[in-house]
């Protein structure tokens, strides 16, 4: 009887450790985005000051007026690493060759886009020509480089189409072996998407993350627009982090970035880290 009542006390205790694990237990990456204000200024003391918050893996979507060796320079005396290289859509279009060795230059793994040149809603045949151009910038990248291509979405793809959406379209539809993706939280929940349920559906094909919170009372669109303001500190907005979170632990994501496009990172920032710290 004493054994029996010893065993259950034990299970009892083994899930509530269990029912304390850390939701997220790594450290997050930075977007250089979050900090574009003071890196025009001064990329080496910017680079101290997310190697001061603990942060060493960055996504670099600017070279701000630097090289990319003065880039990986400044990033090796720190002990810091750039995973991923986001570009523009036309620097893929005119000069892949060097996006390719910008990247591998830095030491990315990842080159990512965020955003596909149209006017007015995101079409189907808008679509067709991003899956065309997609899987052609994958190929040349994975077969020149070695460099897996990333698309991040920013909510307008989410236009409705048959039983899904046009970002369904697009996933469905370019090469697995050449396109991934990188999916902003934010840019997913604001046009009406559920980030873990596209995990979920998709969990191969995401490779990236960025983690953002949205104000509490804003209402989104499809546009892919909206106030910096209404980037909040991760915990105080109205996405649900912590499942989504759960979902991606169970995805084929490898890099998770805190991006912050708010005036307010001095202070949001450091609170985003340690929420990500404590969510259990």
């Amino acid at each position: 009887m004493k054994t029996s009542v010893l065993i259950f006390a034990f299970l009892l205790s083994l899930g509530s450790v269990q029912a304390q694990k850390k939701v997220f237990p790594q450290t997050p990456g930075m977007v250089s985005y979050t900090y574009r204000n003071s890196f025009s200024k001064n990329v080496p003391a910017t680079l101290d000051t997310i190697k001061a918050l603990g942060i060493t893996d960055m996504e670099f979507s600017n070279l701000f007026g630097k090289t990319a060796a003065d880039l990986r320079k400044y990033l090796d005396e720190r002990g810091m690493k750039c995973s991923s290289f986001g570009v523009g859509y036309p620097d893929l279009q005119n000069k892949l060759a060097e996006v390719g060795q910008n990247a591998k230059t830095l030491g990315a793994e990842y080159v990512r886009v965020a955003w596909v040149p149209h006017k007015g809603p995101f079409t189907l045949e808008l679509a067709k020509q991003t899956v065309a151009d997609f899987n052609t910038f994958g190929k040349q990248l994975k077969d020149q480089f070695g460099l897996t291509f990333c698309y991040h979405n920013h909510g307008y793809e989410f236009e409705k189409y048959d039983d899904g959406t046009l970002m369904d379209y697009i996933i469905q539809n370019t090469d697995p072996r050449y396109v991934s993706f990188e999916m902003d939280i934010l840019w997913t929940f604001f046009p009406g998407a559920d980030p873990a349920a596209l995990l979920a559906k998709y969990p191969d094909r995401f490779k990236l993350m960025h983690l953002k919170d949205l104000r509490k009372g804003v209402v989104g669109n499809l546009s892919g627009g909206t106030p910096v303001e209404n980037d909040v500190a991760l915990g105080t907005g109205q996405i649900d982090l912590a499942t989504i979170l759960k979902a991606a632990r169970k995805s084929g994501i490898k890099h998770f970035y805190i991006e912050d496009e708010s005036p307010s990172v001095a202070t949001q920032v450091p609170q985003s880290i340690a929420y990500l710290k404590n969510l259990k």
